[in-house]
């Protein structure tokens, strides 16, 4: 058995690099909360809860990275501009969020806010709808119980009532609560430092923030934040949770993995799907070699691989044309942080060096570390071979998808020019060709027709697209979406994407 919050813990540090916030962040805001739940001391807090929903407060950090990247070019640094504005003081505004913006984009403050004026008001709406509704989602999926979900779905929430969803004051879970002055200490203590920290809180009281809490932050807030420098964040973290401790059988570690790579995967309409499909592929393809052993390790690895995908703008995953040096450098360090991230966590010490080698080759050309075949195992080079697989036979926004006839004389190419292990391809090719030929049963009722718009919505398409592409008219486009929202208990197309992934419907025949 493993402790949940143990194996969260490790992950959540993806949802760090997706939020623009320092590795760590998420880890310290769990301490620091629980450590306010405990000053607190109100009988109407669990302590667990406020344990979990700090630390996963930014599980739908890709939830609109696409849009997002759209407007700005830069959703990562987008996020993070807007965790650290305070939107009550227009001087702040002006300095912090459009200054930053304007840094970023090379463009001039007013043309940043004439931006978000216009092309960015509708973001402002949905951005937050799709966040909170992914990280209620996304919880539930991790098995944590509905008191969190509800947190989290009210982690965009403010105490005046101008957050998402509307809701104000004492009518906010008081979990979600203590996460927010949690949220902003624990930010400027690392961002600015600790007289920073406390001057934020006592600003926000009482418009972001609940001016009780704020006021107990500020009696203890040596205790709370004082040693944030000093500390073993995930250590720390661990030790937070209350007896008895949540744990998850090694069987359930598969689907936590399968959550969080199709949150990884939300960054680009281009991408979903993929890490599941390329967990599946590989787990078959070590099966079919006889490496039994391996087969958890390396389904898990695929659900996991591509995790430092958050840490890069989502401008470059859909980006229609050939990368800049600079963007292809940046890409080419995902597979670093998905290493990172999961050499955290004890239990997926193996997962780790799996996923930082998918993208390494048998001659040596590949990245991030640019090894040869000696250092890599045959585990290793059947995930490299499955994920090489998925990315041709799958459409990009660069080209259409080969198909898997054609994607196979691309990877036996690879064997003869010595990139690919000859028995890795063998392998995955044999297994890519297995098909069960048993049809699955729908989940939420969706007919065969819903599942076909549910595929389009999940891409991207709007509801004219999807008129355009079914051959229907804009109004029965329109009322098939609604139909599918409901049915599958969502409102948005990132809450869509995700269920989508869960089930396995994006390459299913409908």
């Amino acid at each position: 058995m493993f402790r949940l919050l143990g194996l969260l813990g490790g992950l959540a540090l993806a949802t760090d690099l997706g939020a623009g916030a320092p590795l760590e962040e998420s880890l310290k805001r769990c301490v620091v909360a629980t450590r306010l739940a405990r000053a607190l001391g109100s009988a109407e807090l669990d302590t667990g809860d406020v344990a979990y929903t700090s630390l996963l407060q930014h599980l739908g950090c890709s939830a609109y990275s696409h849009e997002t990247a759209a407007v700005w070019g830069d959703d990562v640094g987008f996020v993070r501009l807007a965790f650290l504005t305070d939107f009550a003081d227009q001087r702040d505004v002006w300095r912090t969020f459009a200054g930053g913006l304007a840094d970023s984009t090379g463009w001039s403050r007013p043309r940043v806010m004439a931006t978000a004026m216009t092309r960015g008001r509708r973001g402002s709406v949905e951005g937050p709808a799709a966040t909170c509704e992914i990280a209620r989602d996304a919880s539930r999926w991790l098995g944590l119980p509905e008191s969190v979900q509800l947190s989290l779905a009210h982690a965009l929430t403010s105490w005046d009532g101008k957050g998402y969803p509307t809701t104000s004051g004492e009518e906010i879970p008081l979990t979600t609560r203590v996460m927010h002055v949690a949220t902003l200490a624990v930010m400027f203590a690392l961002h600015a430092g600790p007289e920073e920290a406390v001057a934020q809180v006592r600003k926000r009281a009482g418009t972001a923030l609940d001016p009780t809490l704020a006021e107990v932050f500020d009696d203890h807030a040596a205790e709370l934040i004082g040693d944030l420098d000093e500390i073993d964040a995930y250590e720390a973290a661990l030790a937070c949770e209350p007896d008895p401790v949540r744990l998850v059988a090694p069987e359930q570690v598969e689907s936590i993995a399968r959550t969080f790579g199709n949150l990884a995967d939300l960054k680009s309409p281009w991408l979903q799907g993929h890490s599941a499909a390329v967990a599946d592929l590989a787990a078959t393809a070590v099966q079919h070699l006889g490496l039994t052993d391996a087969v958890d390790t390396v389904r898990c690895a695929g659900h996991l691989h591509d995790l430092g995908r958050l840490a890069i703008s989502s401008r470059i995953w859909d980006k229609p044309g050939p990368l800049s040096a600079s963007e292809r450098e940046q890409a080419q360090l995902h597979p670093y942080h998905s290493e990172r991230v999961l050499a955290r966590v004890p239990a997926l010490a193996e997962v780790a060096v799996l996923a930082g080698q998918h993208h390494e080759r048998s001659d040596g050309t590949g990245y991030h570390r640019g090894v040869t075949a000696a250092q890599l195992s045959l585990p290793s080079r059947v995930l490299a071979t499955a994920d090489a697989f998925r990315n041709l036979v799958e459409d990009r926004p660069y080209r259409a998808g080969f198909s898997p006839e054609e994607a196979g004389k691309r990877l036996r190419t690879e064997v003869r020019t010595g990139r690919l292990d000859g028995d890795a391809v063998a392998a995955v090719l044999a297994s890519a060709g297995q098909g069960s030929g048993v049809r699955r049963t729908r989940p939420a009722d969706l007919t065969a027709r819903q599942v076909e718009v549910l595929r389009l919505v999940a891409r991207g398409l709007s509801n004219r697209q999807v008129a355009d592409r079914l051959v229907i008219s804009t109004r029965t486009a329109e009322h098939h979406v609604q139909d599918v929202y409901t049915k599958i208990g969502v409102s948005t197309r990132a809450g869509a994407a995700l269920f989508a992934m869960e089930h396995g419907l994006l390459d299913e025949p409908g």
